[in-house]
C-alpha cells in the first residue's frame, strides 16, 4: 500500500520541527512496513496550533484536497501522533471525508487502520481528542498560574515592551537552570531619564484641568517626541510627528507608573467564526478584562514615576475601556439607518465618513484635527458634512442605469462569447464559492422567518415585498456560483437571465426595502462612493465582488462607467 504521512508541530520556537517530524515519520513507518506499506507523500503543518481546524491548516487542507482527487498516489494515509493531529471534536468532522473517498486511515493506537463501522475505534479517537483538548487546557492553567503568582509575589517584569516613560535594565540570571544556563536573564523596569519628567507631566496637567487634547498639542508644540518617534525601531509603521490623544489615554490609564506590576489587563477569547458552522473553529479576539480581574503586586517592584494619589485622582476622569458601571460605559450599537455605512470616503483625505445624526436628519461626516492635517499635509476643513437624503435618490437611479437589464445583458452577453482567458486569473476561487454559499445560507434562513412572520399574522403585503426582494438576492448569488470559474465554463444563456432577473428585481425594490437590508443590497452589489466637496459631487462605481468573482477582470470603463452623483452639502 501507497500511503500518505499527516503531522504537526505548534511551538516552532520551543521545538525542533525536523526531529519532531522525524520521531512522527518513524512511529508512522513502524506501523505499516511490517505490512509493505510505504509513505510516498508528506504532509507536515509547522508552528500551528492543534486548535485550529484541518481547514485552516495548509498542510491538513492540502492533504484533505489530494485525498479528494482522483489522481491522488496513495491509498492511505498514517498518523504518527493522533493528539498533535486531532483536537477535540475534529476526528468526527474529519473522519468521513476519508471514508467517502475511500481512503483509510492508520494510527497506532488502533494497531492499523481505523474501522468506520467500529465503535470502540471511534471511542478511541474520541479519547484522544479529549485527551488533545485537555492537554492544551492544562497548558493554559499552569502558564496563567504562574504568571499569575510572578506578578502578585514577585512583581517580575513579564516581557512586552516597557511602558513609555521605563526603559529595560538587567536584572540578573534566569532562575530557571536551564535557561540560565542558555543565557536568559530577567528584566526590570527602570525609568528613562527622558520621557520619564514627561510621563509626570502629563499627569499633572491632566488632573490640573487640561484635557488630552489639550495635553497633546502642547507636547507637540514643545517639540517633545511622541512614544512611536522616541522608539522608532519598534514603531517603524507608525506616525512620528504629533502625539494623539490616544497616546495621552493610554499613558493615563497605564497603573504601572505607580511602581506596582500589573498582569491580566487583557485577555484572548476564541470566538466561533460562524455559530453556524462550528466546524470552522475559533478565531482569538483580544478584549479588555473588568478592573476586578487585574493582578497586580503585592508591593512595589520598579521606581514609581507618580503617587498612587495622582494616579487614582487621574482615574476620577478617565473611563477605563472595556469597563461597565461608573468606571466606564459599554460599546453600544447605533439603531440609525445609516444606508452607506463603509461605502463613503473623503475626496481629500481617503477617511470613511461616519455617519452622524443631528437635528432628525442622518449625515456623513469626515473630522480632521489640527494636527492630522499638519501630519499629513492634507488641506481639509475641521469637518465635512454630506446630508443622507441628498444621496440616495442619485445613487438608486445611478445603480438602476449602471445594472439595468440592458446593460448587464450586454455586458454578460460579450463576456460570455469571450474566451476563458479570465478564469485562471482567480486565485481564491474556494474562498469566493464560500462566501456566496454563505449568502444563499443567510438568504434562506430570512426567508423562512419571513414565512413563520406570515404564518403568525404578518402584515402579507409587507412581507411579500421582503420575501420578493431577498429570493431575488439568492437568485443573482445561485446563478453566480453555477457560473463558477473555478469549473471552467462559460455563462450559459440562462445563468445571465437569472443573474439580470436577479439584480433587476433588486433595484426595483430598492425604494421600499428595509433600511438594514437596504444597506446591505448596497454593499453587496459593491457600490463604493467618494465624497468631492470641492465640486460637490460623489463619484460612484459599482465593483461588485460577486460580479467581479464571473467578470473577473473586465476593463472598468466597459462594466463600469464613473457616474457622478451630483450632491449639496449642508450646513
Amino acid at each position: 500500500m501507497s500511503f500518505a504521512f499527516y503531522g504537526r508541530v505548534s511551538t516552532e520556537d520551543q521545538q525542533d520541527p525536523q526531529a519532531s517530524k522525524d520521531w512522527q515519520l518513524s512511529r508512522a513507518r513502524s506501523l505499516i512496513e511490517p505490512v509493505g506499506g510505504r509513505i510516498v507523500e508528506e504532509f507536515f503543518d509547522i508552528g500551528l496550533s492543534r486548535a485550529l481546524p484541518w481547514k485552516r491548516r495548509p498542510q491538513a487542507l492540502r492533504l484533505l484536497d489530494a485525498i479528494k482527487s482522483p489522481w491522488r498516489r496513495f491509498d492511505a494515509v498514517v498518523i504518527g501522533e493522533p493528539q498533535r493531529a486531532f483536537y477535540g471534536s475534529q476526528f468526527g468532522m474529519t473522519f468521513p471525508v476519508f471514508v467517502h473517498y475511500g481512503v483509510g486511515l492508520w494510527v497506532p493506537e488502533v494497531g492499523g487502520a481505523i474501522d468506520p463501522g467500529s465503535d470502540a475505534h471511534d471511542l478511541v479517537m474520541a479519547l484522544y481528542g479529549g485527551m488533545s483538548k485537555g492537554e492544551r487546557n492544562r497548558i493554559k492553567i499552569r502558564v496563567r498560574s504562574a504568571m499569575k503568582a510572578q506578578t502578585e509575589l514577585e512583581g517580575r517584569f513579564l516581557g512586552g515592551r516597557p511602558p513609555y516613560g521605563y526603559r529595560l535594565a538587567d536584572a540578573g540570571p534566569h532562575p530557571n537552570p536551564a535557561k540560565a544556563a542558555e543565557g536568559k536573564r530577567l528584566h526590570r523596569l527602570e525609568p528613562d531619564p527622558v520621557t520619564a519628567p514627561v510621563v509626570h507631566r502629563i499627569f499633572t496637567e491632566y488632573v490640573s484641568g487640561r484635557g488630552m487634547t489639550s495635553i497633546a498639542r502642547g507636547l507637540t508644540r514643545d517639540g517633545i517626541a511622541c512614544p512611536s518617534a522616541y522608539d522608532r525601531e519598534r514603531n517603524p509603521h507608525r506616525n512620528t510627528e504629533v502625539w494623539e490623544t490616544s497616546a495621552i489615554r493610554a499613558i493615563l490609564i497605564n497603573p504601572r507608573y505607580t511602581g506596582r506590576q500589573v498582569w491580566n489587563k487583557q485577555r484572548t477569547d476564541e470566538v466561533l467564526l460562524d455559530v453556524e458552522d462550528v466546524s470552522l473553529g475559533h478565531e482569538n479576539k483580544h478584549r479588555w478584562n473588568d478592573l476586578s480581574n487585574w493582578v497586580w503586586s503585592a508591593k512595589i517592584a520598579h521606581t514609581p514615576l507618580i503617587s498612587t494619589v495622582l494616579f487614582e485622582q487621574a482615574q476620577q476622569n478617565v473611563r477605563v475601556y472595556g469597563t461597565n458601571g461608573e468606571a466606564g460605559k459599554a460599546a453600544r450599537r447605533s439603531t440609525r439607518a445609516y444606508l452607506f455605512r463603509g461605502l463613503l470616503r473623503c475626496g481629500l483625505c481617503g477617511r470613511l465618513m461616519v455617519g452622524s445624526f443631528n437635528h432628525g436628519r442622518v449625515y456623513y461626516r469626515c473630522k480632521a484635527s489640527r494636527d492630522y492635517v499638519r501630519q499629513h499635509r492634507v488641506d481639509h476643513p475641521p469637518c465635512l458634512y454630506l446630508r443622507q437624503e441628498s444621496l440616495t435618490g442619485p445613487i438608486d437611479q445611478f445603480l438602476h442605469e449602471e445594472l439595468g437589464e440592458r446593460i448587464l445583458s450586454e455586458t454578460l452577453g460579450r463576456l460570455a462569447a469571450a474566451q476563458h482567458r479570465s478564469i485562471t486569473l482567480l486565485e481564491n476561487d474556494d474562498v469566493e464559492e464560500a462566501r456566496w454559499r454563505q449568502t444563499i445560507a443567510d438568504c434562506d434562513g430570512k426567508l423562512k422567518r419571513y414565512r413563520a412572520a406570515l404564518d403568525a399574522g404578518g402584515d402579507p403585503a409587507l412581507i411579500a415585498g421582503w420575501i420578493k426582494e431577498i429570493t431575488a438576492i439568492r437568485a443573482a448569488t445561485q446563478a453566480m456560483l453555477g457560473a463558477k470559474p473555478g469549473r471552467r465554463q462559460r455563462l450559459t444563456e440562462d445563468q445571465i437571465a437569472k443573474i439580470v432577473e436577479g439584480l433587476g428585481g433588486l433595484l426595483a425594490l430598492l425604494h421600499n426595502a428595509d433600511p438594514l437590508d437596504r444597506t446591505e443590497i448596497y454593499a453587496r452589489v459593491g457600490l463604493q462612493m467618494t465624497y468631492r466637496p470641492g465640486t460637490e459631487t460623489v463619484i460612484a462605481e459599482v465593483i461588485s465582488p460577486a460580479i467581479d468573482g464571473v467578470l473577473d477582470v473586465c476593463p472598468r470603463g466597459d462594466l463600469n462607467p464613473h457616474a457622478l452623483a451630483g450632491t449639496s452639502t449642508s450646513s
